[in-house]
């Protein structure tokens, strides 16, 4: 099979790629970006290790191709946070709230939650949980990362 040419924007870069058809985005992400916070889990889409946020929607790079990336806005856990190294309000609100153990959820914690929050800045605890419920966490037991997401919640809120 021939490569398939993509363009796209990763973390507000543009990127231009001859890519395998049957490549993987977390795969592209990873080996071909170099974007190694993008987590390899289950490669079945059930843990939410692989999320990163296309178009604003957090998706499971593990069940989409490289291919379908072309002309889209792709932005991952590196993405989150300035240039410059400072973390996020999001991410300073994990680390406050010991949302973290091991680090291999976080990654896919953080963008579902970014994306969710981009959404609905104003969530409710009972929202939250249902949001998070398809990311797997082995270590927190999540109530770390609830408080972190309703915490940092109010950054996402438009001043009235």
């Amino acid at each position: 099979m021939s490569d398939v040419d993509i363009k796209l924007r990763v973390n507000g870069k543009l990127v231009e790629r001859a890519v395998e058809p049957r490549l993987t985005a977390v795969d592209f992400l990873r080996h071909e970006l170099r974007l190694t916070g993008t987590h390899v889990g289950c490669e079945h889409g059930v843990c939410g290790a692989c999320t990163v946020i296309v178009e604003g929607r957090a998706v499971r790079s593990c069940l989409l191709f490289a291919a379908q990336l072309d002309g889209k806005q792709v932005v991952t856990v590196e993405g989150l946070s300035s240039g410059d190294g400072e973390l996020s309000p999001l991410q300073e609100s994990f680390r406050r709230h010991h949302a973290l153990q091991c680090g291999f959820c976080t990654p896919g914690m953080l963008t579902t939650a970014h994306a969710f929050l981009s959404e609905e800045p104003a969530p409710t605890i009972e929202r939250v949980r249902e949001v998070i419920s398809g990311n797997i966490c082995r270590c927190t037991g999540y109530i770390g990362i609830v408080e972190a997401i309703l915490d940092a919640s109010r950054h996402y809120r438009k001043p009235s």
